[in-house]
Parts: C-alpha cells; sequence; structure tokens
C-alpha cells in the first residue's frame, strides 16, 4: 500500500464509482475489494467496505460509510486535458452518467464527488500571469464546460465566440 492514498467516502457505492472512474480515465484501475468482517453503522457482513482503485495515476480507496458524511467541494479530482475532444470526453463522460454541471469547468459526478476538467491551456495562462492571466479567468468565468478555443483566443486577446 503506498505512503499517502487518498481516501474517498461514499454512502454504498464505491464500488461502482471504481469501476466507472477506471473505465472512463486513463491509467485507472480497480484493485482489491475488501468486504465487512462483520456488521457496522451503515452495512452488514460481507458488504462491500473499502475498494482500493486508482485515477489517473493516483491512489485511492473508496469507503462505503454510509449516509453520515456528503461530498462537497472542498475536496475535488482535477483532470489536465490536452485539447477541446479530451475535455469534452471526460466532461460528458461525467455529466452524462447522472452528474451534473457546475461553474468554471466543475462538475460532479453521480456520487457527489467533485471533478474540475481542466485544460491545459487555461493552467498555462494563469501560470503566464499578467492580462493574459486576467483575459482568459474572466473568460473562464463566464463557462461552465472550459471552451478551449475561447480560452485561447482570450489568451491572444481576441473574442472567440460561438
Amino acid at each position: 500500500m503506498p505512503k499517502n492514498t487518498i481516501c474517498v467516502w461514499y454512502d454504498k457505492e464505491a464500488e461502482a464509482a471504481a469501476h466507472f472512474y477506471a473505465k472512463t480515465f486513463p491509467d485507472s484501475a480497480v484493485g482489491a475489494i475488501h468486504r465487512a468482517p462483520s456488521d457496522f453503522p451503515s452495512g452488514k457482513q460481507g458488504d462491500v467496505l473499502v475498494v482500493e482503485f486508482t485515477v489517473a495515476g493516483i491512489p485511492c480507496i473508496g469507503l462505503n460509510g454510509g449516509s453520515a458524511f456528503k461530498q462537497s467541494e472542498a475536496f475535488s479530482f482535477q483532470i489536465a486535458t490536452d485539447d477541446q475532444q479530451e475535455t469534452d470526453r471526460y466532461w460528458n463522460a461525467i455529466v452524462g452518467n447522472g452528474g451534473e454541471e457546475s461553474a468554471c469547468g466543475w462538475c460532479k459526478d453521480k456520487w457527489g464527488v467533485s471533478w474540475q476538467i481542466t485544460p491545459r491551456t487555461l493552467t498555462e495562462a494563469m501560470a503566464a500571469g499578467g492580462d493574459e492571466a486576467k483575459r482568459a479567468f474572466d473568460a473562464m468565468m463566464d463557462m461552465k464546460k472550459i471552451d478551449v478555443a475561447a480560452i485561447d483566443a482570450a489568451r491572444r486577446g481576441k473574442s472567440h465566440r460561438l
């Protein structure tokens, strides 16, 4: 087991979430599935308790801890994308599988886990600083899913409207 692992709390569907992530993102997989050795507050002996999985190379465990705690935007996975096609693919997979859109490249999967689908051009614009970062940031503020062409146009000081 890695020294540091992200633990994501689920009500009862950690295994389904792990399989969805493994199917959706490269360098992702489902590992061991551990069942409860006895009854626990939100389940019975033999229920799936912990699922080991990897999301885009990051080791995680999903804990079926019950309904006591809910997901929030205070935790999110950020997925860097290279182009609009990749951005669309991940966004549509998450939102189209019972998830929901949010603002500025954020969305939630059907289990309530937040995702930032972030094109590299946006990250590069922020790193450039100055007017370029401001233009890209201002363009992003009006978006749900990030429009790569619009961010690129903003970086150049141009307006891009579809």
